[in-house]
């Protein structure tokens, strides 16, 4: 675990003695030279494989490299990674990420334009994140997921896009992935915890994304599925009538997705309160601020008095949380 201190500000408080500074000072430079060298090793790894890559520009060059890169990142991550730490999460890191994509042009024809591509990378990026203890592997297993349920971002017309094609099922598979990494939180070792934590709170803001989403448009679950062709691409999307349903699917309205995100949101607020969860509590704040703006301005409108009434809202909701913050710290002081 990596903190940052004032050390100058230590000494002068008392806090810490000159002696203990200048101790410090000297191990910070260590840690500094070391973070240098393996910047530059990881470049030169990086120049290395593009020149191979190039040399030989096959589709199994790039799977047997990325491979190579992956376990030699493990290995490093798992033996050697309070020297060539950085070196190992880069290699590890590259090698995951160009894997998928190698496999998805060997094997076009198992792949092809469904979203089997997607399993296939949440599974390497958990196995590896997990064996490399690499928290942004972990993410990205998540993220993968969430992108085999349809989920997706974009770019267009100077507007940023967030797709979720599926927000029934984002939410409940999300939430029972949330609940389970936490479960299994308690029972690992503090390295193990910390990745399954990763995982947990990931799941938890795609929950939320889940509810956003239907809050906006509703659902009805498995549309996506049951009908593709309503989805190829972002124009159809938009261009798509969400109430022209058959009437024997199952609909939910947006109203619904809003009243059933503040009960969730309540209910993991409380929780994350008396399990002194900041992370949770946090999160469930800048979404219900999300939700309670969204359905505030749909029924006031953008006038002057309510601008003004949103703004005294987000202050006092800041302090609120900011106060909210101060005791938690303390409370997990007092328990420490």
């Amino acid at each position: 675990m990596k903190i940052i201190l004032d050390i100058t500000k230590l000494v002068e408080s008392g806090e810490i003695t000159a002696e203990l500074a200048e101790k410090l000072k000297k191990l910070s430079a260590k840690e500094t030279g070391s973070l240098g060298i393996n910047i530059l090793i990881v470049f030169g790894v990086v120049a290395f494989c593009l020149g191979v890559g190039l040399l030989a520009p096959k589709a199994i060059t790039a799977f047997l490299l990325s491979a190579t890169l992956a376990i030699f990142g493990v290995i490093i991550k798992r033996h050697h990674n309070e020297r060539w730490g950085p070196l190992g999460s880069a290699a590890l890191m590259i090698g995951a990420i160009v894997i998928p994509s190698s496999l998805f042009h060997l094997y076009p024809e198992i792949f092809g334009n469904g979203p089997e591509i997607f399993l296939v990378s949440t599974a390497i990026f958990l196995i590896l994140g997990v064996i490399g203890k690499s928290g942004f592997l972990v993410t990205l297993s998540a993220l993968s997921t969430a992108s085999w349920l349809g989920g997706s971002t974009g770019y267009t017309h100077a507007s940023y896009g967030l797709v979720i094609r599926e927000p029934t099922i984002t939410i409940v598979v999300f939430a029972a992935l949330a609940v389970g990494a936490l479960f299994i939180s308690k029972r690992l070792p503090a390295v193990y915890e910390r990745i399954a934590l990763i995982y947990a709170r990931v799941s938890l803001v795609l929950v939320n994304f889940g509810f956003w989403v239907g809050s906006l448009w509703g659902d009805t679950p498995g549309e996506s599925w049951l009908k593709p062709e309503i989805f190829a691409s972002p124009d159809q999307i938009l261009d798509f009538d969400l109430n022209a349903v058959p009437e024997q699917a199952l609909h939910i309205s947006a109203p619904a997705f809003s009243v059933g995100w503040a009960l969730a949101l309540l209910a993991v607020g409380i929780w994350g309160v008396r399990e002194n969860r900041r992370f949770v509590v946090n999160t469930a704040a800048v979404f219900g601020s999300i939700l309670l703006y969204t359905r505030y301005f749909d029924y006031f409108q953008f006038e002057p008095f309510t601008i003004m009434t949103a703004g005294a809202l987000a202050i006092g909701i800041g302090l609120g949380f900011w106060r909210y913050n101060q005791f938690a710290t303390v409370r997990a002081e007092n328990l420490d």
